[in-house]
This record gives structure tokens, C-alpha cells and sequence, in this order.
């Protein structure tokens, strides 16, 4: 028979904002996501085709047949739906861009993609692994905001490992690079 403690201890920890559990003895360095601009200029760009058409259709339609009566009712119902779909698109570009994490432990990079409640795909790579890392941050958006790819190779069956568009990719090479030694000189 075993007692509830050494049954919790057997079982891997989950943290609550993690869509994975933790193995033993691992904890987690940093949670990294896409910088800032994959996220906002898209939502302004989602929010101006939502209410733009709009505006210019109110516009019209005040001008040429009115807004009152069955013409007002139709119009804003119509609205509503067009206005409707591209908060859904705009609540989905958040979604999407809050659950795509890349999480670097004492022990492995792992990259969890949540697309919608319904898809999750999760890959990690353990640190001993690692054979080779890459920082490649091209163009002039890249270089003012200082984000880009950091690429992992692995002696894995899928051999590279992209952490894509994560702002200050050196230090995370670096502290990959560190962690990785780490683990190595521990391993031995």
C-alpha cells in the first residue's frame, strides 16, 4: 500500500498556466512568447476591418436612404454580425498569441501551441540534447525591436527546434547555453 504523499510525489506537478506537467526536480528558467508586434499591429489591423466598413456603410446609408425604421434595423443587425465575426477573430489572435509559449526549465525547452481550446500540440527538446544554437534576427524591424528565431539543433528524430519571433533571442541563447552546460557537467 501506498500513502497519499509518495503517490503526489510520483506524479508530475502541474503548474497551473502550463498546458504540460513539470518532470521531477524541474523548474521552470523563463516562459517566453512572440514579441509584442506579432500581436498588436494585427489586432489593429482586425479591429479597422471590423469597424471601418461600418462607419462608411452608416455614412452612406444616412446620406442616400436614411437610418430610420426597417433601414436602421437591418443595417445595424447586419453590423452587428460583420462586427461580431471580427471580435471572434480578434479574441482568437489573442488566444492564439497568449497560449503559443516557449518554456525553458533546468532541464528542456518546450514549445506548447494552443491554436484554440480544442488544440494543443506540445514538443520539447532535452537540454543535453542541444548540440547547436542559432540567433538569426534579420531586417530593420527585427534589429529597432530586437526580436528574431532562435534555432535549436538536436540529435533528435526532428532536428531543429525554432523558437520563432521571441524578443532578445541572445539571452535566450545564453541561458539555454548555460543551463545545457549545466546539465551536461551534471550528467556526468
Amino acid at each position: 500500500m501506498t500513502n497519499d504523499a509518495s503517490a503526489q510525489a510520483a506524479q508530475p506537478r502541474k503548474s497551473p498556466k502550463l498546458h504540460f506537467p513539470l518532470q521531477d526536480d524541474e523548474r521552470v528558467l523563463t516562459v517566453s512568447r512572440k514579441h509584442w508586434i506579432y500581436l498588436w499591429p494585427r489586432t489593429i489591423f482586425i479591429a479597422l476591418l471590423a469597424f471601418v466598413p461600418v462607419i462608411a456603410a452608416a455614412v452612406f446609408v444616412s446620406k442616400s436612404a436614411g437610418l430610420d425604421g426597417n433601414v436602421a434595423k437591418g443595417f445595424w443587425i447586419i453590423s452587428a454580425v460583420y462586427i461580431l465575426y471580427w471580435a471572434v477573430r480578434a479574441l482568437l489572435n489573442w488566444y492564439r498569441y497568449h497560449n503559443d509559449v516557449w518554456v525553458i526549465t533546468n532541464q528542456r525547452i518546450v514549445d506548447s501551441t494552443k491554436t484554440t481550446p480544442f488544440n494543443l500540440k506540445i514538443s520539447s527538446a532535452d537540454l543535453i540534447n542541444v548540440q547547436d544554437m542559432t540567433v538569426e534576427r534579420n531586417g530593420i524591424l527585427r534589429t529597432t525591436f530586437n526580436f528574431g528565431d532562435v534555432v535549436c539543433q538536436t540529435a533528435a528524430d526532428v532536428q531543429e527546434f525554432r523558437m520563432a519571433g521571441v524578443p532578445d533571442p541572445q539571452q535566450i541563447q545564453l541561458l539555454v547555453d548555460k543551463e545545457r552546460d549545466r546539465e551536461r557537467t551534471r550528467g556526468r
